[in-house]
């Protein structure tokens, strides 16, 4: 039995709980609160380059929203709600462990990563406002604390929200290995694990070793604001006509540190969505993944190569154009494995027998927006093209797709096909459908729409475009602002949803989607340890469905074939 099971006090059972699903739940609870603040201020800016005239904001207040934004829903929003909520609650289900290996872990990390978020909007109230610096916080922007609005202390704060997410993630990502590695249960070998589970182990490893170098950056970029180094900061610079007096520093050293994190991160957070997609393929699609084998080594490739590439965003910085192209050649490389899983999710839906139900329609939405945000891809990898795209609405795109949707539909998929593992009740079908549509529809119009607009020239970071040269794809802003604001809305849905579903929704059984997975077949109380009693000895091969003697039913086979 759980440690966490009987009898607790408020504190014990919501504050400093180390069960594995209420910290799950908790990650979640997390990210919905920061997504209302990350998306507000996509709506706050959207307008702005909808209806320029209208002078909604301020120059200075626009860079501000669009540094927080991104800050917010990549780290505080999607990190939290795809890597550290679903995989708290997932990852021991998965491989037959009681729980995670370090429980005392999982509270310390979650209150670590709050308490980053709450720097994070803290910032917003100093003087000053929050930074202005970018989500990237190059420099020397944001190394001069009198180089503009949000460079005093909103930048400080950025810094440090940011290295508790670090430390917070650097715990998590301990805890899935030390789990997957040494508290699998007996017969779970690593070759028969959830696919789901495998993306969790690979990005936890991407994590362990790409984060330190933006901890390295961070402290660094601290000392150069507040000690008077320059590790960062040139020669010759002026601000506001004043020579400052640093010397020595290299801007592009932050570059290389931040993106050696920032490229790695991509697949962070990309890799565990496509396995949740996998999981939810095989449950309702009622049949074996397609490429298991393969599927495992596209993954190993992809962690490889994912730590070499991260040059490809700095195309633009001056680099040596012998070393583009070995960035451009590995870029290329890694589309490869990439576009190996997208084969494999398509070939899993062959011969299948798709139930539409909502994880499934957001399971499908995936597929989707992998295979559109992977030609984007190819564009940016080329150095010659990528020096015309890399400053319009082209990488705003892209990003977005690959970042943004892939990551939210394999949360929205993951979300309603564990729910019942979180509260013991499904979530409402009728609304996750209204959900479901004008997401996927309002994010797809929006994303490929700023592809057109970067070839059309519409640079990004701009306040206004009011030039003539940008008014043909500038005057498509009110069209995806619009769009914006559709999907944006679609997200109360969810939310409503999610909390009547918590206290009301329908009592779902011990296994409601009739998957097969040991998360599903071992029986699993909400809120609890994963079961009492003894640990199955063999698992079945993962996703082996077969049909039943009558031709309807399914069961789970092992690697002899029987169960």
């Amino acid at each position: 039995m759980s440690a966490d099971a009987g009898p607790r006090g408020f504190l014990r059972r919501f504050v400093f709980c180390s069960d594995h699903k209420a910290i799950g739940v908790q990650y979640l609870v997390l990210a919905m609160a920061m997504s209302v603040v990350g998306v507000g201020l996509s709506f706050w800016f959207r307008a702005q380059l909808a209806w320029p005239g209208a002078q909604i904001m301020t120059p200075e207040q626009y860079v501000m929203a669009v540094t927080m934004h991104g800050t917010i829903m990549i780290f505080f929003v999607v990190s939290a709600a795809l890597w550290s909520g679903l995989g708290s609650l997932v990852v021991p289900l998965q491989v037959g462990a009681r729980g995670m290996a370090f429980p005392v872990l999982g509270p310390v990390g979650f209150w670590t990563n709050v308490a980053g978020a709450a720097v994070m909007v803290a910032s917003f109230f100093v003087e000053g406002g929050a930074s202005a610096g970018g989500w990237t916080a190059y420099p020397p922007l944001s190394a001069l604390r009198n180089s503009g609005a949000g460079a005093l202390w909103g930048t400080t704060l950025w810094i440090l929200g940011m290295a508790l997410f670090i430390v917070s993630f650097t715990m998590g990502a301990l805890n899935v290995v030390a789990t997957v590695l040494n508290g699998r249960t007996r017969g779970l070998t690593l070759m028969r694990l959830p696919l789901a589970t495998w993306t969790w182990l690979v990005s936890a490893v991407l994590g362990l070793f790409s984060f330190p170098a933006l901890t390295a950056a961070a402290i660094l970029l601290l000392l150069d604001r507040h000690a008077g180094t320059s590790f960062f900061l040139p020669s010759g610079l002026l601000v506001s006509g004043r020579p400052m007096p640093n010397a020595g520093g290299a801007p592009l050293l932050f570059q290389h540190l931040f993106w050696f994190l920032g490229h790695p991160e991509v697949y962070v957070l990309v890799l565990p969505a496509v396995g949740i997609a996998f999981d939810v393929l095989a449950a309702f699609g009622r049949r074996p993944v397609h490429g298991y084998r393969t599927t495992v080594w596209a993954l190993l490739a992809i962690a490889l190569l994912g730590m070499l590439v991260w040059g490809h965003h700095m195309f633009v910085s001056g680099m040596n154009p012998f070393l583009g192209t070995a960035f451009s050649v590995t870029t290329l490389l890694i589309t490869a494995p990439f576009a190996l899983l997208g084969v494999n999710l398509l070939a899993s839906l062959w011969r299948s027998r798709i139930r539409f139900s909502t994880p499934m329609m957001f399971a499908l939405a995936l597929i989707s927006a992998v295979g559109a945000g992977g030609v984007g891809g190819l564009f940016l990898a080329t150095s010659a093209a990528n020096l015309h795209l890399h400053d319009t609405y082209f990488v705003v795109g892209h990003f977005h797709l690959m970042i943004g949707v892939v990551t939210l539909m394999g949360t929205f998929a993951g979300v309603y096909y564990w729910f019942p593992k979180m509260f013991g009740r499904t979530m409402n079908e009728t609304l996750g459908r209204i959900h479901f549509w004008p997401t996927v529809s309002g994010a797809f119009a929006v994303f490929v729409l700023h592809h057109f607009q970067g070839l059309g020239g519409l640079t990004r970071r701009y306040y206004e475009h009011t030039q003539d040269v940008f008014q043909g794809p500038a005057s498509l802003h009110p069209a995806v602002t619009l769009l914006a604001y559709v999907a944006g809305a679609a997200q109360l849905v969810f939310l409503v949803n999610f909390a009547w579903s918590a206290f009301a929704g329908p009592k779902a059984g011990g296994n409601p989607w009739e998957a097969t997975t040991l998360e599903w077949t071992t029986a699993s109380p909400p809120g609890r340890g994963n079961w009492e009693g003894e640990l199955p000895e063999v698992v079945g091969e993962p996703y082996g469905y077969a049909e039943g003697p009558d031709g309807t039913g399914f069961r789970m086979q092992n690697a002899e074939g029987g169960r």
